[in-house]
């Protein structure tokens, strides 16, 4: 009698890990629909039975998969990669865990440039198993219509700028850009640092969006001069790499009559390139100037000076994503929604504590 066939073995005649094909096979974690599809072929040619969600058809052909099978699958739309750094990787491991409880499984699809441009979806996507999307840094207005035309369930975590020319049908998520900006303001205004100014491409999404429109408000609420010299909003595009925008930060500042008494930047990553371009023309943080980051990110903390920033609550980010999206799939009548996530601002050595 053969032996029963067993996960390593699968994993094995693949050439991939073990953990794959356990994703694949029990359609947990966050996996390539391509990589799941071959893990799953592969497993039914060697005679594999222990699957957990998929009956034999589906495996046989899953381009083909019955429509009269329960739609459990989550696409998770990606327009860049998420590394450890950036606030939704932390976010993306409690939507993961928040939606397997449930019993629905993630996808991740990489949507690349050519796609956005032509208007086209994943070619691995499949919309007949989608019980719903959800879209992280997709900011292109035109494809994110076309999202909206699918009919699905659909949650853009942030949005393309402004995006209030016409209704989305789509649920939105964010981050609170507006309280801990003022706060910050207040408090430098109170330490006698009233020349503030800001750093950020603030048209590159919804959320650079409301922080510059943060900073611009607590100003004028506060009574204080808003110089446009000091807002150093270009966007990034005109440089292909992160290399060429510190220099063009770099040449930004030296091109300065003065600094003022106080950067906010978008994020942090932007203010650890301006914190490295003010050291390269002799300026010394925070002794000549303050900086003011977003997202606590993990270098923000070990930097020296170690970065002033705002926290994101990632992991209440992920849940309020599944939320949103398990409301939308249960009741797709409701009215559209925008959510934001409380956030809080942390005083290190680049503000002087």
């Amino acid at each position: 009698m053969a032996s029963k066939v067993t996960i390593q073995d699968i994993a094995d005649a693949l050439g991939i890990s073990r953990n794959t094909v356990s994703k694949a096979i029990n359609n947990t974690g966050v996996l390539a629909a391509s990589t799941r599809d071959k893990v799953l072929k592969k497993a039914q040619e060697m005679g594999y039975k222990q699957f957990s969600y998929m009956n034999i058809s589906e495996i046989t052909n899953p381009l083909q998969a019955s429509n009269t099978t329960e739609q459990r699958d989550i696409a998770l739309f990606l327009g860049n990669f998420v590394g450890n750094s950036h606030f939704a990787s932390t976010m993306l491991d409690k939507f993961q865990r928040e939606l397997a409880q449930l019993g629905y499984s993630l996808t991740m699809y990489r949507v690349i440039d050519d796609e956005i441009r032509s208007l086209q979806l994943p070619v691995a996507f499949q919309s007949e198993r989608t019980a719903g999307i959800a879209c992280i840094e997709i900011f292109d207005h035109d494809y994110c219509r076309m999202l909206c035309d699918l009919n699905l369930p659909l949650l853009f975590i942030d949005s393309p700028a402004n995006g209030f020319d016409m209704p989305w049908e789509a649920d939105r998520l964010y981050m609170d850009n507006n309280r801990e900006i003022y706060r910050f303001v207040k408090e430098m205004s109170q330490r006698g640092k009233t020349r503030i100014g800001f750093i950020g491409e603030y048209m590159h999404c919804q959320s650079f969006y409301e922080r510059y429109m943060s900073y611009r408000n607590a100003m004028y609420t506060l009574g204080l001069p808003c110089s446009e010299e000091y807002c150093i909003i270009e966007s990034r595009s005109k440089t292909s790499n992160k290399g060429e925008y510190r220099e063009y930060l770099t040449d930004q500042l030296r091109s300065l009559k003065s600094l003022p008494d106080v950067f906010i930047c978008v994020n942090d990553a932007i203010a650890l390139d301006v914190m490295q371009a003010l050291k390269h023309l002799g300026y010394s943080v925070p002794e000549d100037i303050y900086l003011c980051g977003f997202d606590d990110s993990p270098e923000s903390k070990v930097v020296t000076p170690s970065l002033t920033t705002i926290h994101i609550h990632s992991q209440a980010m992920g849940l309020s994503a599944v939320q949103l999206l398990m409301s939308r799939i249960n009741e797709p009548s409701l009215n559209y929604r925008t959510m934001y996530v409380e956030t809080n601002l942390i005083f290190r050595e680049s503000t002087e504590g």
